[in-house]
């Protein structure tokens, strides 16, 4: 791979043989220019209805009376749904999914009614007409590391054990000549994607059993296929999933939340016609999930070389009263570096608040926060070069389970990272830089994130009018599959890619894993090769009309042998205004080691993008949750800020070369989460080198970086 290749800018010429490593065009880009890619809520459907969600406004307690006669009174009404008319869902083992099953509000924004009609503005109008008594009970939001009701869960998502120790940090901590204990959080966060969570549902009662179409907002059609018509008492084959596009996911979209239950119900209770249900803005902050806040309390023992003799993280977080989900913050803790004592911890407060799910790099983001700051204070107390540091400490196996890694290029990042970023020579005392009423400073954090290879995906080959066809069930959210998975497949059957096209979003197709943890184009394209691989067996490389094969993911024996990461270094330049605390970003850059690069030009777009979600993790956004009340108070996009274009001026992402035979038979790691894992921290270790102030709370608000008065 040429340097040009690794700044993520292809020289491969335009009539190059294999197509992985090209920098091909985005094959959906011209639909979403023009405006002829349809999101879930324009489904081509005819003559849709509307659905709205009327909304608790409570955070715990019972609606005992839900009156109708308002909204039901509005020409154009058709259906109004509450607890007493709703239909009996088959199951509602999973509480968030449990719509309208009883009159019990278990948080502020659970959905307690619904209203169908002919037009988006008269179900509005007819939602806010619903009136709504409840019985309030208390509440509990507020999330503490003293809280006396603290539990361990039995396991922490997705399964990985909720504690593990080896060794004994206790004694380590005492023996050690340099000791550091410093507890470190980051606040609620929302995904919120441009496109909202949006369903279309349409019920035919009259196609054999019953046919329910669902168009939804999906990084799965498959699983949201299984799990509703687990819900609604239906066969699989009674449901259709389609989802060709997606407007953003970044995890809230990788498991079926209420609307979607909602949306079919709709459907179910005006069959014929097709049923639009679109979350609001506001909504979302209660309905699709979001990043659980976390405590950290972080321990490290240390020689004065640098040598880590002990590593131990300890992680408070929330979940919801009526339904866990366990964030797994400890779990890069447990392989980042090699320590002989090690102690990883999770605890859940259960609140009467919305259910945490999914969120851009789970585990990895938040818990990679704590420690890689923590180690930059060592570096401070040690007199040490923080990238130094952390190359001193690198393993020569899986520090957690004894494997050797399949590769591992976190040093390679960290210098080829640091000698792109001007690192060299840097003045490690802090708060000596000022320039023009700004004071400025650098710093560094590296990023790790997992090989994920899901056992559970499905591909057909076929040869139809002159082209190979690929079909399975993938969602594309805005990754690339839609131009990677023909790039893969061509390379498997020795064409060029302008022959091949592959057909995903659709449960009419093979099924497929969910698109995330970065797992997608591991997953699929394993299928598709394998797929490629048995077709090339059987029909040759002159096909006829009609051949077709169809193979499965095929178990990946290395994964016993070896620990599988992606791994990334970190390096930004923070500006703050010595007099009003103005925190700025002039320049952040990464490096990252993620295997074979399917794709330079979406590669880099994947690796910007994580990047640009840290920064905003870092500088800006906060879901204020009044514990008063148990609402999210900033839920829109108004006060909940994002990073943008202007956050930043100078934003690159590069990679080192990395071919990894063990992971996959394309040699590629995931891209779509390593890049948002470090970046918080970089950002807060370079406005500490900047100001002297540590920040160990996010954001890093202009409150926190001012020095006391």
């Amino acid at each position: 791979m040429t340097d040009t290749d690794m700044t993520g800018t292809d020289m491969t010429p335009a009539l190059a043989p294999h197509a992985i490593g090209r920098d091909l065009a985005r094959r959906d880009g011209a639909a979403k220019v023009r405006g002829t890619a349809f999101y879930a809520d324009e489904s081509p459907v005819e003559n849709p209805v509307y659905c709205r969600i009327v909304a608790s406004t409570i955070a715990r307690g019972r609606a005992v009376s839900v009156d109708t006669g308002e909204a039901e009174g509005l020409d154009g009404v058709l259906a109004v749904l509450t607890p007493a008319t709703a239909e009996r869902l088959a199951s509602t083992s999973d509480a968030e999914l449990a719509v309208l099953q009883d009159d019990r509000v278990g948080f502020r924004g659970q959905i307690v009614g619904a209203v169908v009609a002919e037009s988006f503005e008269v179900a509005r109008d007819a939602a806010a007409r619903v009136r709504v008594e409840y019985e309030v009970a208390a509440h509990d939001a507020a999330l503490s590391a003293d809280r006396d009701d603290l539990y361990t869960p039995d396991q922490v998502n997705p399964t990985y054990e909720t504690d593990t120790a080896q060794g004994d940090m206790a004694a380590a901590m005492a023996s050690a000549p340099v000791t550091l204990e410093r507890t470190y959080t980051t606040p609620m966060l929302h995904n919120n994607p441009m496109e909202p969570h949006a369903t279309t549902a349409l019920w035919e009662p009259d196609r054999g059993a019953g046919a329910l179409t669902l168009y939804d907002s999906t990084q799965g059609v498959h699983p949201v296929r299984s799990t509703v018509a687990a819900v609604l008492g239906l066969d699989e084959d009674q449901v259709r999933v389609v989802c060709p596009y997606v407007g953003g996911g970044f995890g809230s979209k990788g498991m079926p939340h209420a609307n979607t239950v909602l949306a079919a119900m709709a459907a179910r209770a005006v069959p014929g016609r097709p049923v639009r249900v679109a979350l609001t803005r506001q909504q979302m902050f209660s309905l699709a999930g979001y990043r659980t806040p976390t405590i950290q309390q972080v321990q490290l023992a240390a020689q004065r070389d640098g040598a880590l003799d002990g590593i131990a993280i300890d992680v408070v977080e929330q979940t919801s009263r009526i339904k866990e989900f366990a964030e797994q913050t400890g779990v890069p803790t447990r392989n980042m570096y090699a320590a002989p004592n090690r102690r990883t911890t999770h605890r859940l407060a259960a609140l009467d608040v919305p259910v945490p799910s999914w969120m851009r790099a789970p585990g990895e983001c938040p818990g990679m926060f704590g420690p890689e700051v923590a180690l930059d204070e060592l570096a401070a107390e040690l007199g040490m070069d923080p990238v130094e540091l952390r190359i001193r400490n690198e393993p020569d196996v899986d520090p957690e389970t004894g494997k050797p890694f399949s590769t591992r290029n976190l040093v390679a990042c960290l210098r080829r990272g640091a000698e792109q970023f001007g690192w060299p020579g840097r003045d490690p005392r802090p708060g000596v830089r000022l320039e023009g009423g700004w004071w400025i400073g650098t710093g560094v954090a590296s990023a790790t994130y997992p090989v994920y290879r899901m056992p559970v995906s499905t591909a057909v080959i076929g040869y139809s009018g002159g082209r190979y066809v690929a079909r399975i069930g993938a969602a594309d959210i805005g990754t690339g599959a839609w131009t990677v998975l023909p790039q893969i497949a061509a390379d498997a059957l020795g064409v060029p890619v302008q022959e091949v096209e592959v057909l995903i979003g659709d449960t009419e197709y093979p099924p497929a894993s969910v698109a995330g943890g970065s797992s997608g184009t591991t997953t699929w394209g394993s299928a598709l090769v394998a797929a490629a691989e048995q077709f090339r067996g059987k029909f040759g490389a002159d096909p006829h009309e009609g051949d077709e094969i169809e193979a499965s993911v095929p178990e990946n024996a290395a994964s016993e042998r070896f620990a599988m990461h992606a791994y990334g270094a970190h390096f930004a330049e923070v500006a703050v205004h010595a007099d009003t605390g103005e925190v700025r970003v002039p320049r952040l850059h990464g490096t990252f080691a993620a295997g074979r690069i399917v794709n330079p030009r979406l590669a880099r777009s994947q690796l910007l993008g994580g990047m640009t979600m840290g920064l905003g993790m870092a500088l800006m956004e906060d879901s204020v949750l009044d514990p008063r009340t148990g609402h999210v108070v900033n839920h829109d996009l108004a006060e909940y800020h994002v990073a943008t274009n202007a956050d930043v001026a100078d934003l690159r992402a590069d990679w080192v070369h990395e071919d990894d035979p063990h992971v996959n038979p394309m040699g590629s790691k995931g891209i779509g989460e390593i890049g948002i894992v470090g970046t918080a921290a970089a950002v807060a270790n370079a406005a500490w080198h900047a100001t002297g102030v540590r920040v160990r709370d996010l954001p890093l608000t202009l409150d926190k970086v001012l020095p006391p008065a």
